[in-house]
């Protein structure tokens, strides 16, 4: 399916109106692009200001200066009836309705179709329906809220954004609140969404690892820099992540895409078999070691496979270690 603009930002001033006139910018000038069919990650430090974007762009408050269009028609002027059929939001407040049923919830999102004493008609269940199927989440719809879990709850909410039937979802960090195991669920549910819905999902989120995975398209928000926008691996290779997330004792990997800590720069080679060559790098470098490419200058590791690893230390002699913590422990028993 053709991907389209479906939001664009331009010269775009965010941050607030206080007394007396004066304001206080938080960004002055961005320029962004959302396209249909992409999960789009909004990433930056606390502070940045990417929950006051994500509530400009929705027109929850004013802009400073610049203009927004949606599906390109000028922000301004859609009613907030039509604003609510063309853009879903997810906040990342818990929701306290706890007192209704998953199903009476998720119906909410059909009010900007039927106004809110209107009655539900056939099209507006299956609808509904659909919505709670698409999340996975319809054998609870006669659960109360209250009776669920934080990933069940998130669910619910996304499958009340599909109820609206808006082309444009946006997520004010959807995963803050979750385990490990429902940070990926939902995160794979959203680019589920965006690739057979064809929708425009925009999040913000402190995830790096996830938006690195899941996004099509990062965009990486600072209070003094222009905004970086791009597809993950481009940002990667051309050192705009490593230069975002610079920071006295932290620095961003680009062969792992992860955020660490420089503890140390004694190099060992790996090689072999690429999960286990994987993990043993991510093990070496916790440890403060440098994973590199092998050499007959300092010890190298060859991953014939999990149990089996082979240690050549600098000085010509030959380990071997059963497990990675087995590895480990040979290194931090010799002199490399």
């Amino acid at each position: 399916m053709k991907q389209q603009i479906t939001l664009s930002a331009f010269n775009l001033g965010i941050g607030y109106r206080l007394r007396g006139g004066k304001e206080k910018v938080i960004h002055p000038n961005l320029n962004l692009q959302l396209y249909s069919g992409q999960v789009t990650c909004l990433l930056g430090m606390n502070g940045a200001g990417k929950s006051t974007l994500l509530r400009t762009l929705c027109r929850f408050q004013p802009s400073l200066s610049g203009e927004i269009e949606i599906m390109g028609k000028p922000i301004n002027l859609f009613t907030q009836s039509e604003l609510s059929l063309t853009v879903g939001v997810v906040l990342t407040e818990k929701t306290n309705a706890g007192g209704i049923t998953v199903f009476e919830l998720v119906s909410l999102g059909r009010h900007p179709h039927t106004g809110f004493f209107g009655q539900l008609k056939e099209e507006d269940y299956k609808i509904i329906s659909a919505s709670l199927d698409a999340v996975g989440i319809t054998h609870k719809s006669d659960t109360y809220i209250s009776e669920l879990s934080d990933g069940e709850r998130q669910k619910v909410m996304i499958a009340k954004v599909l109820a609206q039937e808006c082309p444009i979802i946006v997520l004010d960090e959807p995963t803050a609140f979750l385990d490990v195991t429902s940070r990926i669920e939902i995160m794979i549910l959203l680019r589920k969404l965006a690739k057979e819905q064809n929708k425009s999902i925009l999040l913000s989120t402190h995830d790096l690892d996830l938006a690195i995975q899941m996004g099509d398209c990062l965009w990486l928000q600072s209070r003094d820099n222009p905004m970086k926008r791009g597809v993950p691996e481009d940002l990667i290779l051309d050192n705009s992540l490593e230069s975002f997330f610079r920071k006295d004792g932290i620095v961003f990997d680009r062969t792992t895409g992860k955020l660490s800590s420089p503890l140390s720069k004694i190099p060992v080679g790996v090689e072999g078999d690429f999960n286990t060559s994987y993990w043993a790098g991510n093990a070496l470098t916790r440890e403060g070691y440098l994973p590199s490419t092998p050499s007959a200058d300092y010890t190298s590791i060859k991953c014939v496979s999990p149990t089996e690893i082979e240690i050549k230390y600098a000085n010509g002699t030959v380990g071997h270690a059963c497990s990675i913590e087995e590895m480990l422990k040979c290194l931090t028993n010799r002199i490399l």
